[in-house]
């Protein structure tokens, strides 16, 4: 038996011949352990029928369990699964990169976990590579998970290519594991994240609210429906609002932040934002103030169609009434009644969520 090969790698200043020499083993079908943030993980070629035999070897693992592919970048996600839901999106922007596993639905009725890293020793190799790598922990199946080189090698030694020592890893407990195929999601592992924490950010609402500027209508929106929510005890749904055309960290109007201050909230830390790919995504219910803004999201995201609505329209207002136009540059008095037009709104709305 070979020993295994040992390279360090200082996490803060990669050595770029290191990683690629780390990847060239992968392409050509060897084993690579590298460091995570929860515990060292054995990296293999999916796409490599010899790859994936080894790695069963090496883990003595089960057959018919799951490896979790590991990525660099949060757009890979769409290039294994398919019908991404609004949750998935918002557990990644909350835990990614990070110890979170997520199983999603993927092509011919499979599903597929995922995760993103939060080292970058790891996110270089992954970066470096142009297949699917999975990397389960790098231990034999009923032994614990090392966190550490030495660890790796006290099981592992001439059953693996190389390890490359990033050092200790920092939580040094495997990834949770949340299974988001089905409704309510499902923790399939307890790891570092609580599983209670995964399981109320999966099961939240996400409400988004568009206006043009989002200095105006859609801040009212956001601030009344918040108020809504805690007036009525819900935890279940999240808030945010945006605009098609913000200037970018723009404040509220002034006449907006004084009516908001009105119901006893404060909008001072509010930032004007515009409508991006990652917010509608991560949205489950878009609501706009004018068919023009409804409009302009189904150019922009046409997949997404169906979760694009005009506010009044979606609390059942006649088509005629159902737009809320923008008082911007008008008196005190039209921001009022737009103010309690929107006001009425929230209040059906909350009663639909």
């Amino acid at each position: 038996m070979t020993n295994t090969k040992v390279l360090k790698v200082d996490p803060l200043h990669i050595d770029p011949a290191v990683i690629q020499e780390a990847a060239a083993i992968l392409d050509r079908g060897g084993l690579v352990v590298f460091p995570t943030e929860t515990v060292y993980g054995i990296g293999a070629n999916l796409l490599h029928k010899g790859a994936m035999e080894k790695l069963a070897k090496a883990k003595d693992r089960p057959q018919g369990k799951h490896f979790t592919i590991h990525i660099c970048d949060k757009e890979d996600v769409e290039k294994y699964v398919v019908g991404v839901p609004p949750r998935a999106y918002k557990l990644m922007g909350r835990f990614w990169p990070g110890p979170l596993t997520i199983v999603l639905c993927a092509p011919h009725d499979k599903t597929v976990g995922l995760r993103m890293p939060k080292n970058g020793v790891a996110l270089a190799l992954l970066a470096s590579v142009d297949f699917p790598v999975v990397a389960p922990s790098a231990n034999k199946a009923d032994q614990p998970a090392p966190r550490d080189a030495a660890g790796v090698l006290a099981g592992l030694d001439g059953l693996v290519d190389l390890v490359l020592d990033g050092g200790p890893a920092e939580l040094g407990r495997e990834s949770t594991v949340v299974d988001l195929c089905g409704l309510p999601a499902k923790i399939l592992r307890e790891g570092v994240l609580p599983p209670d924490d995964v399981l109320l950010e999966a099961s939240k609402k996400t409400v988004l609210f568009v206006c043009t500027g989002n200095s105006c209508r859609s801040v009212m929106a956001e601030y009344l429906l918040r108020k809504y929510l805690v007036d009525h005890g819900r935890k279940d749904v999240d808030v945010v609002s945006a605009g098609t055309f913000a200037f970018l960290g723009m404040l509220p109007t002034h006449e907006t932040a004084k009516l908001i201050r009105g119901i006893g909230l404060d909008a001072s830390e509010h930032r004007a934002k515009r409508v991006t790919d990652e917010l509608v995504r991560q949205s489950d219910i878009i609501l706009t103030m004018e068919r023009r803004h409804q409009e302009e999201l189904m150019r922009q995201f046409p997949s997404e169609a169906g979760r694009i609505h005009l506010l009044g329209e979606y609390i059942g207002l006649e088509p005629f009434e159902a737009e809320i136009e923008d008082p911007i540059g008008k008196s005190g008095g039209v921001y009022a009644d737009c103010f309690l037009k929107v006001k009425n709104a929230i209040q059906k709305l909350g009663a639909l969520l």
